[in-house]
C-alpha cells in the first residue's frame, strides 16, 4: 500500500510541476507602418477588402467563373489537401501529453547446454533440458512536461495548421484576382477585335474610293497599293486578336479547372463596373487581413515555439515508465490470478551532460532562425504596403489616362471624317486619309487597353488589401 502511495505522489508532483510551467513568452515584432496609405486623402477604417468577392464583382458571368475556379482550381484543391493533412497532425498533437501505452505478448523457449551450469540446474531441479517463459504485459511510458516542451510541440502543430489555412486563403485571393484579370483582358480583346473590324470597313471604303479615282486618273497606282496595304495590315491585326482571344479563353478555362474551351461573355467592356469608392482602410488592418502576411507572422510564432523546445531540451527531463501483466514458466498456469501477476514502476530524471554543447548550438540556431523570420515578416508587410501604394497610384494615373485617351479618340475620329471629305474633294492625298485611319485605330486600341489596365489596377488593389478570400 505504501508503494502505491509513493507512485501516486510521484505522479501528482510531476503534474503539479507541469501546471506551473508557462510557454516561452512571445514578443510581437515591432512594425513601422504609416498612418495611412500613400495617395489616399484621409485615414479611413472602411476598406473594399471587407467586401465578399460576390459583392465586389457584380458581373454574373464573372461570378460564375470565379465560383468554378474556387471549386475546381487545382492549386486550391492541393492547398485544401494540405490543410486537411495538417489538421490530422494537429489532432495527433493533442495526445502528446498523454502516456504512451502498449500491450505485448511474448513466448520464449530456451535450451541451454547440458554441460553448462544452467543446463545441469534445469535437469536437477525441473527434470527437463529446456525452459519456457510466457509473458503478457501492458507497458506505459510518460514524460512530465516540466519545461513546456510538449506544449510547444503542440503549438508548432497548431501554428503549422493555421499556416496551411492562411496559405489556402492566399491562393484563393490569387485565383480570384487572376480569373478577374483574365476575364477583363478577354473583354478588352473583344473590344479591340470590334474596333479592328470597324476599321477594316473604313479601309475597304478607302480602297474602293482610291481604285475609282485611279481608274478615273485622279490617283496613282501607289495610292491603291498604300490603301491595300492598310487593309491588309488591319486584316493581320484581326487574325492576331482572334489568336489572342483563343489563348486567353484557354488560360481562363485552365484557371477554373476545365479543359480549354470557349468562354461565354454577355457584356462588353464598356458595361463593366467595379466599386468606384475605393476605400483602402488602415495599413494595420491590412496586415491582419491579408493571408500571406498573416502566414508569415505565424512562421514567427512557430519559430518562437521551436526556440522553447530547444531551450527545454537543455533541462532535466522526468520520465516515468511502468509495466505489468501476467508471467509464467508454464503455459497451463500462465493466466493464473493472482499468482502470475507482476508489475514494476520506474521514475527517473535525466540531465544531458555530454550533449550540452550540441543542445546549446541547437538553441542558438533556433534563435537566429526566429530573428530571420521576424525580418521576413517585416519585409512581407513592407511589400504589401508597397503593392497597395502601387495599385493606388496606377488607378489614379489610369483614370487620367482614360480621360485623355477618350478625348484623343474623339479628335481622331473627327479627323477621319475631315480627311475623307478633303480626299473626295481633291484637297488631301491618300496618305493623309490612311494616316488618319491608322492613328484613329491605334488610339481606339489604346483606349481599350487603358480601360482594361484601370480595371486591373482596381482588382490588384482589392487583392493587395487582402480581399478575395471571403
Amino acid at each position: 500500500m505504501k508503494r502505491i502511495k509513493n507512485i501516486f505522489l510521484t505522479f501528482i508532483l510531476a503534474l503539479g510541476s507541469v501546471s506551473c510551467v508557462s510557454k516561452l513568452a512571445y514578443t510581437e515584432p515591432v512594425l513601422q507602418l504609416p498612418e495611412k496609405f500613400q495617395y489616399t486623402a484621409t485615414a479611413d477604417t472602411a476598406s473594399i477588402a471587407n467586401l465578399e468577392w460576390k459583392q465586389f464583382f457584380n458581373d454574373p458571368m464573372l461570378q460564375t467563373l470565379i465560383e468554378k475556379g474556387i471549386k475546381n482550381n487545382y492549386d486550391l484543391q492541393i492547398a485544401l489537401k494540405q490543410v486537411a493533412s495538417s489538421q490530422e497532425k494537429l489532432k495527433q498533437a493533442k495526445y502528446l501529453q498523454f502516456p504512451d501505452v502498449g500491450f505485448g505478448i511474448s513466448t520464449q523457449v530456451s535450451r541451454p547446454s547440458k554441460n553448462s551450469m544452467n543446463g545441469q540446474s534445469l535437469n536437477l531441479f525441473l527434470g527437463k533440458s529446456y525452459v519456457e517463459d510466457y509473458n503478457a504485459a501492458f507497458n506505459l511510458s510518460w514524460e512530465a512536461d516540466i519545461w513546456g516542451k510538449i506544449k510547444n510541440q503542440q503549438d508548432v502543430s497548431r501554428i503549422q495548421y493555421l499556416q496551411t489555412y492562411e496559405a489556402q486563403k492566399a491562393i484563393q485571393t490569387q485565383v480570384v484576382a487572376a480569373i478577374a484579370q483574365g476575364y477583363y483582358n478577354l473583354l478588352m480583346l473583344d473590344k479591340q477585335l470590334q474596333i479592328a473590324k470597324s476599321n477594316l470597313e473604313l479601309s475597304n471604303n478607302t480602297l474602293s474610293i482610291t481604285e475609282k479615282m485611279w481608274k478615273s486618273g485622279d490617283a496613282t497606282s501607289l495610292g491603291v497599293q498604300q490603301a491595300t496595304a492598310q487593309k491588309q495590315s488591319t486584316e493581320l491585326l484581326i487574325t492576331q486578336l482572334e489568336q489572342n482571344i483563343a489563348i486567353q479563353e484557354n488560360a481562363l478555362s485552365i484557371l477554373i479547372g476545365e479543359n480549354p474551351n470557349k468562354i461565354t461573355r454577355t457584356i462588353e467592356m464598356s458595361d463593366t463596373s467595379l466599386p468606384q469608392d475605393i476605400s483602402t482602410g488602415l495599413p494595420a488592418a491590412m496586415v491582419s487581413r491579408r493571408p500571406d502576411v498573416r502566414q508569415q507572422e505565424l512562421v514567427v510564432l512557430e519559430s518562437n515555439a521551436i526556440v522553447g523546445i530547444a531551450q527545454a531540451n537543455m533541462y532535466p527531463s522526468l520520465k516515468i515508465t511502468a509495466n505489468g501483466g501476467v508471467n509464467s514458466f508454464k503455459i497451463d498456469n500462465w493466466f493464473q490470478i493472482p499468482a502470475s501477476l507482476f508489475g514494476s514502476v520506474l521514475g527517473g530524471i535525466t540531465q544531458p551532460i555530454f550533449q550540452k554543447k550540441q543542445l546549446k548550438t541547437d538553441l542558438n540556431v533556433a534563435k537566429i532562425q526566429r530573428e530571420k523570420n521576424v525580418l521576413a515578416f517585416r519585409q512581407s508587410v513592407l511589400n504589401a504596403v508597397g503593392e497597395v501604394s502601387d495599385a493606388l497610384v496606377s488607378n489614379e494615373s489610369l483614370k487620367n489616362q482614360e480621360q485623355k485617351a477618350t478625348e484623343q479618340v474623339i479628335t481622331l475620329k473627327d479627323g477621319i471624317k475631315s480627311a475623307e471629305m478633303l480626299y473626295k474633294g481633291g484637297m488631301a492625298n491618300y496618305l493623309e486619309v490612311i494616316t488618319a485611319q491608322g492613328n484613329s485605330l491605334q488610339a481606339e486600341l489604346n483606349l481599350a487597353s487603358v480601360k482594361r489596365q484601370r480595371l486591373s489596377s482596381i482588382v490588384d488593389l482589392y487583392r493587395a488589401l487582402g480581399g478575395g478570400w471571403k
